[in-house]
């Protein structure tokens, strides 16, 4: 038997049903487990169930606390590697998990740099990220990620013609979200893309450890409103089809121009 957290885990599968009944508008359904139906409720429920239990604050990356789901970041690495950006712009760098993984991709690629942004860099936060191998492709800036300095600060650390793509993973309240969105996606190059972090925040409102805010305040409506107002960019489906994800919705492609 396998324990999580001290816990211990069943992981006889076969004591556990194929066929599994669910509550709909039109009253109980059953549903097979091995169908895309079932894969989709089940990886709902597996979303919700391991947010409410942090899963994702066990994960590091290269020694580092990362705080995401490791789906998202499999898929985020297919984007970096596709895109090859030269930077990398990260609001919300708590640990420096992210900052590690994103700069330990680029030493791969053979090129780019990380930029990380947070309100707080805390000295031992800091210290851990400045004495990792991969610190030689990151660059920090204190300071809250919508204040004009911040972002000048930004601008300038990018040369013309290099490729850009922006994660968004500070503060998670929608009017935050929104400014971000309005202030970064600029530096997003056509054909890159632009991650918004944490719309799970929907779907957990009412577990035990959200908060009934959340339906309407999170990144989610953020990104919705910001779409309406941007058509050139586009949310890709294709980045979620693991359906195991923290970013519902939030993986943004910035359209090719013509």
């Amino acid at each position: 038997m396998q324990t999580l957290k001290g816990k211990p885990v069943v992981t006889d599968s076969s004591k556990i049903d194929r066929f599994f009944k669910i509550k709909t508008a039109e009253g109980e359904k059953e549903v097979d487990a091995y169908t895309e139906e079932g894969f989709r409720i089940l990886s709902n429920l597996w979303t919700r169930s391991g947010w409410q239990q942090k899963i994702s604050y066990e994960i590091t990356w290269l020694g580092i606390p990362i705080i995401q789901l490791p789906d998202d970041m499999v898929i985020v690495q297919e984007l970096i590697w596709r895109i090859r950006p030269d930077v990398i712009i990260e609001c919300g760098v708590a640990h420096g998990g992210a900052l590690v993984f994103y700069s330990s991709l680029l030493e791969m690629i053979g090129k780019g740099r990380v930029i990380g942004i947070d309100v707080e860099i805390r000295k031992y936060n800091r210290l851990a990220i400045e004495s990792h191998p991969m610190s030689k492709r990151i660059s920090m800036i204190e300071g809250s990620s919508i204040d004009d300095a911040t972002v000048n600060a930004v601008k300038q650390a990018i040369e013309p013609g290099q490729r850009v793509m922006v994660m968004l993973d500070s503060n998670h309240s929608r009017d935050h979200v929104m400014r971000e969105l309005e202030l970064y996606s600029p530096f997003v190059t056509p054909g890159s893309y632009l991650v918004v972090f944490d719309e799970v925040m929907t779907i957990v409102a009412d577990a035990p450890g959200g908060s009934p805010e959340w339906t309407q305040d999170n990144p989610a409506s953020a990104v919705a409103n910001f779409l309406r107002l941007h058509p050139e960019f586009k949310q890709d489906t294709s980045a979620e089809r693991l359906q195991v994800t923290y970013c519902q919705g939030g993986f943004l492609r910035r359209e090719e121009s013509d």
